[in-house]
């Protein structure tokens, strides 16, 4: 700290440093005076009236200090932004340069969350603690929690790049609340019976959409940006690379993650779906599926919900589950089924297993009494291989001798 813990230390023969804390940030500033006894007292008391000044409201950064590389930061002009200031700009800047969806969820945090709750502070003089008190306040899930906070944090670490703020008061720590055990309903598959209805309450390329999602697992943002082109016919794959969804605005746009780039089998019911949309769609040689009432591709699955699912659910008397939940059956026949979950979980576009084990855990078929069965007949074929190596050897060395 210096001299004493004041604040004030000798760092050359000819200047002397003072230390202080001004908008939440630790400031360090040298004063050109040789650190003699004197001259260090006359900077404590500099550095006292510095303080003094702070905690009345007349200090001017620039005036005291007018050469520092801090003046121009804590000038009026810069230092008089606030939350709702500095979000606003920063949404803007980054319309152009994340995914749609990305920005979109962003600017409902900043815009709904954000800006109502902290939009009048400061930004110089935003604290973590004036954070977490908000934060707990809300009743929100935790991923809500962290969706929050990833966007603020974000918007702070390039605050920092402007230098407008020293440090990131988000840095290295997430509010979070002791999690609530998990509905079990977030994943509820249709059965063999709801699916038989479900289609039967639809026909045409509706039909052949809903047959070929419960087929693939395929979300409903990779359903729609699907075109012919993406159909490996020969190999009986679907090349999965691209997402739509409302934010998008009828655009199609690169999936987020690499494993969501990915080619996936086409089982028998799949198959006969595209074969069966062929004669709907294939001559344009564009999407694959299309809003039969407007003969243009899905916009999302809001449509899709208005339109199409909610009246074959009804008509279907099935109860009502969303479009998403094709993809939970999927996964959920899959592993009933015994196959491999690495298998699943690259059909559907995840890095590894642990996922699928966790979400889906209740429909992998558990071990049965023959379950080990098979090593041990390998390890007896193993074992009987040595034993028979060993009686060779024992009758050869008789013989030898």
């Amino acid at each position: 700290m210096g001299r004493g813990g004041r604040g004030v230390r000798a760092v050359s023969d000819t200047s002397i440093e003072i230390t202080f804390m001004y908008r939440g940030v630790r400031c360090r500033e040298r004063i050109t005076l040789k650190p003699t006894a004197t001259n260090l007292k006359k900077a404590e008391q500099h550095k006292a009236a510095i303080e003094h000044a702070i905690s009345i409201g007349t200090f001017d950064y620039s005036v005291t200090f007018p050469r520092s590389a801090r003046a121009a930061k804590f000038a009026p002009e810069a230092s008089r932004e606030t939350i709702t200031g500095f979000l606003t700009r920063w949404l803007a800047s980054k319309e152009k340069h994340i995914a749609s969806s990305t920005f979109d969820g962003y600017r409902k945090l900043v815009t709904l969350r954000l800006i109502p709750a902290l939009g009048d502070t400061m930004l110089v003089d935003l604290k973590r603690k004036s954070v977490r008190d908000w934060l707990d306040t809300l009743e929100v899930s935790n991923k809500t929690l962290s969706n929050i906070q990833s966007c603020l944090r974000s918007a702070l670490n390039d605050a920092t790049e402007e230098e407008l703020i020293e440090l990131n008061p988000l840095a290295g720590w997430t509010y979070s609340r002791k999690a609530a055990p998990p509905k079990e309903d977030d994943v509820d598959p249709f059965s063999p019976e709801e699916q038989e209805a479900v289609l039967g309450a639809l026909s045409g390329q509706t039909r052949n959409m809903m047959q070929f999602a419960l087929w693939t697992g395929l979300r409903t943002s990779e359903l729609v940006a699907l075109d012919w082109g993406d159909i490996d016919w020969l190999r009986e794959e679907v090349t999965v690379s691209r997402a739509m969804t409302q934010a998008s605005r009828g655009k199609a746009e690169t999936t987020k993650t690499a494993a969501g780039r990915r080619s996936v089998k086409l089982l028998r019911p799949a198959m006969e779906a595209l074969k069966a949309q062929k004669a709907c769609t294939f001559l344009a040689d564009a999407e694959v599926f299309q809003n039969p009432r407007t003969l243009e591709r899905w916009a999302g699955d809001g449509p899709i919900r208005k339109t199409m699912w909610v009246p074959a659910m009804k008509k279907a008397g099935v109860r009502y589950r969303r479009p998403y939940q094709t993809r939970h059956t999927y996964a959920s026949m899959m592993l009933s089924a015994g196959e491999h979950p690495m298998w699943v979980a690259k059909q559907m576009g995840h890095t590894d297993w642990t996922m699928i084990a966790r979400v889906y855990g209740r429909w992998m078929p558990s071990a049965d009494q023959n379950a080990g069965s098979k090593a041990e007949s390998l390890w007896d074929r193993v074992d009987n291989s040595l034993s028979h190596a060993e009686t060779f050897d024992k009758t050869q060395t008789k013989q030898d001798g």
